[in-house]
């Protein structure tokens, strides 16, 4: 019996195509990839939802995308710029979505890993936007992983198409993806463990 591969879900990037943060999560995702890994990108214009109202149970098709990806989800990717010292407002609308999972089998992003990954110009908030996603993936049952990734976008850590990145960045984008599909691997063997 042949199982499916992995799938990992990356959220994140600007209402701008091709921002440093969607750059940085495709590079991620194409990491998973070459791991194994069935991929989505959830970015740019894709994440344009409706501001996320529990009391309006109608989703738009986007939004319906977005749940059911993560609700297939093995594993997760967010990549969010540092706006202020936080997440941007996109991307938290997005995950302001996986309330819908609440009372899935897997409720939330129980049982998922979850890398973290932010760009900034410069360093300075970079460290409060990463406490502030790991803080909202712990409160949504997910596990960060171990390693966060943070992109300083003025040392220009990308070239032109978008998957080429310096060895340094392309190191910590590595370490992130491989932290996510080794996770959701352990936790398909656990799964099948629990069910024999």
């Amino acid at each position: 019996m042949t199982q499916r591969k992995p799938k990992i879900v990356g959220i994140g990037g600007t209402t701008r195509t091709d921002s440093s943060s969607e750059r940085a999560l495709r590079f991620t995702l194409e990491v998973a990839a070459r791991l194994g890994a069935d991929t989505l990108a959830i970015s740019g214009a894709d994440l344009a939802l409706e501001p996320y109202d529990p009391a309006r149970p109608e989703r738009s098709t986007a939004a319906q995308h977005l749940v059911a990806a993560l609700r297939d989800a093995d594993g997760i990717l967010v990549a969010t710029p540092s706006y202020h010292g936080s997440i941007s407002g996109l991307v938290k609308n997005a995950l302001d979505y996986v309330e819908d999972l609440r009372e899935d089998t897997r409720p939330y992003l129980e049982d998922r890993a979850v890398g973290c990954i932010v760009c900034a110009q410069g360093t300075q908030s970079i460290g409060l936007t990463l406490v502030a996603l790991r803080s909202i993936v712990h409160a949504l049952r997910g596990w960060p992983t171990p390693y966060a990734a943070h992109v300083d976008v003025s040392a220009r850590p990308f070239g032109t198409n978008g998957l080429e990145a310096t060895p340094q960045v392309a190191e910590r984008l590595q370490l992130v993806a491989s932290q996510v599909m080794e996770f959701a691997l352990m936790q398909r063997l656990y799964r099948q463990a629990q069910a024999e």
